[in-house]
């Protein structure tokens, strides 16, 4: 057992190697960091006094009104579709009891009437076309056959036959315009026949509807 005079030279062998704790400092002391401090601060309003704002030129004007409660693009669409009204441009737009005057359709027997309705209104589309303006009869005669001649081998369905409305003829009438449809009417391959819309040629034009290929 360690004696009384070992363990009090131990105790104060340990209170030796233990750090001081420092003092407390003095109202001095503390006056003295306050000015070190104030000195290591910075002076903003000094450090920017030769600073200057940048000019408003280069920036954007962003507008703060918002976009128009107008629909813009249904009204542009509604206005182009009555414009096209005007001039005749709509499939359903023909001339009231056109398809009970002589010549002006075609169907072959057989057909239902619902073929004329779904060749006016575009069910078919136009596969080619054949102007015989400033053509005599014969010629025009022998173009009419070898164009339904050809179609038929491209495997058309629908062709465009345009006549003309005689308008620079002697007589100022159609000449060719009852001769095509006479003819159109001895093809066999000729299903039906119309007049076109106005915007197609009108009168003076015939939309063809013809048997399909069995090649």
């Amino acid at each position: 057992m360690a004696k009384l005079h070992e363990l009090k030279a131990l105790l104060a062998t340990v209170r030796k190697s233990e750090p001081q704790k420092p003092a407390p400092k003095t109202a001095a002391a503390r006056a003295v960091a306050r000015d070190k401090q104030a000195e290591a601060d910075i002076d903003l309003q000094q450090a920017f006094a030769d600073v200057k704002p940048l000019l408003g030129r280069n920036r954007a004007a962003l507008r703060s009104d918002g976009p128009a409660s107008l629909p813009a693009q249904r009204l542009a669409d509604e206005a182009a579709a009555l414009a096209a009204s005007r001039h005749g441009a709509s499939p359903a737009h023909w001339d009231v009891g056109q398809e009970h005057e002589a010549e002006q359709t075609f169907v072959r027997k057989g057909l239902g009437g619902d073929v004329l309705v779904r060749l006016r209104r575009g069910h078919w589309s136009v596969q080619g076309e054949l102007d015989l303006h400033r053509l005599n009869r014969d010629e025009a005669r022998d173009a009419l056959a070898d164009f339904l001649n050809d179609a038929r081998g491209y495997g058309w369905r629908c062709v465009r036959i345009v006549h003309g409305k005689g308008l620079s003829s002697a007589n100022r009438e159609p000449v060719l315009k009852g001769k095509v449809r006479r003819w159109l009417t001895q093809r066999d391959e000729v299903l039906a026949y119309c007049e076109a819309p106005r915007h197609a040629g009108g009168s003076g034009a015939v939309l063809v509807l013809l048997k399909a290929s069995t090649a």
